[in-house]
């Protein structure tokens, strides 16, 4: 595996995500934003922040399968979503936990969490970019 993920001494140590990730292989890959579409540009999960974030989660594998590498080769998230509130993070979480339990791994990663007004077309909710080291 190309990155390791950790919580340094010193920084605190959250359950849902790590403070910073350790890339030692050779291929940067820089993901656009996914969303939730599917292959065929369909909208995934109208409505449902949980299934949105899935899918964009499903669509990073996807992604990264193109080019030989894994959810595993991801050193870094960013999430966009809409009109951020507490009451929302259930959903992300749950999101994430589906596509990790399809995916079969540990979608643990150093994550940056951008609340913004809305993204390109009024029916997205979140949209997930991410940076993957392979080697």
């Amino acid at each position: 595996m190309t990155v390791t993920v950790i919580n340094p001494d010193g920084l605190p140590k959250p359950e849902v995500y790590r403070q910073l990730s350790i890339a030692t292989g050779t291929k940067f890959v820089f993901l656009a934003g996914q969303v939730a579409r599917d292959a065929d540009g369909n909208q995934v999960g109208a409505g449902d922040l949980a299934a949105q974030v899935e899918q964009s989660y499903l669509n990073i594998a996807t992604a990264l399968a193109e080019v030989g590498g894994s959810f595993d080769d991801v050193a870094k998230l960013t999430v966009y979503v809409v009109d951020w509130s507490d009451e929302k993070f259930p959903l992300l979480g749950e999101g994430v936990a589906r596509a990790a339990a399809k995916l079969g791994v540990n979608p643990v990663k150093p994550i940056t969490l951008i609340p913004v007004a809305s993204l390109t077309e009024p029916d997205l909710l979140v949209e997930v970019d991410a940076t993957a080291v392979l080697d």
